[in-house]
């Protein structure tokens, strides 16, 4: 099964994408606000900043690590790759500008909720610093809130959580 979501109002509507060819169009009505929209199947507009949910977990390991966004009531398991510098970690919205965007319908996380820097320090090491947004429900780490301005570095199998979501950070194996 195959979700797509509602370009207007973010409702998630699943169809049996195997009695589809790659290439074939479909339009899709919306049941939540009736907006009539149409795709591609095997296409994606978004590729370049949309993870799927099938994203390969080691993919990035040997670039600047990923995090694992785990499963709950708002949304499947993700994994999504970090780059050098700031990756600011928030709910995906389209034009957003958020860098590392979190597929969800939870309301309590922010679009931009928290800033993962990912630097070098001094041996060359890969060092992973997080600080949050300013967001309205804050971040936590280890179930401790990260205070106003306050900067935690964090390690491989660190959990951090935003909203009512957990994430795991997977460290790049060189680092």
């Amino acid at each position: 099964m195959k979700r797509v979501r509602c370009p207007k109002c973010d409702n998630y509507i699943t169809f049996d994408e195997t009695k589809y060819e790659s290439g074939q169009s479909l339009v899709f009505v919306c049941p939540e606000c009736n907006k009539q929209f149409g795709i591609k199947i095997g296409v994606s507009k978004l590729k370049a900043t949309r993870k799927e949910e099938t994203f390969d977990e080691n993919a990035n390991e040997k670039g600047c690590g990923s995090i694992v966004v785990i499963e709950n009531v708002f949304h499947y398991k993700q994994v999504i790759p970090l780059q050098m510098g700031d990756n600011v970690i928030g709910r995906y919205m389209k034009n957003s500008g958020v860098n590392t965007p979190i597929e969800t319908n939870d309301p309590s996380i922010d679009i931009n909720h928290c800033v993962l820097n990912v630097s070098r320090d001094k041996k060359g090491k890969l060092k992973y610093v997080l600080r949050d947004g300013p967001s309205y429900t804050g971040t936590f780490v280890d179930n401790v809130i990260l205070g106003d301005r306050e900067r935690r570095v964090i390690e491989d199998g660190a959990l951090f959580t935003i909203g009512a979501t957990s994430i795991i950070l997977r460290a790049a194996e060189n680092s």
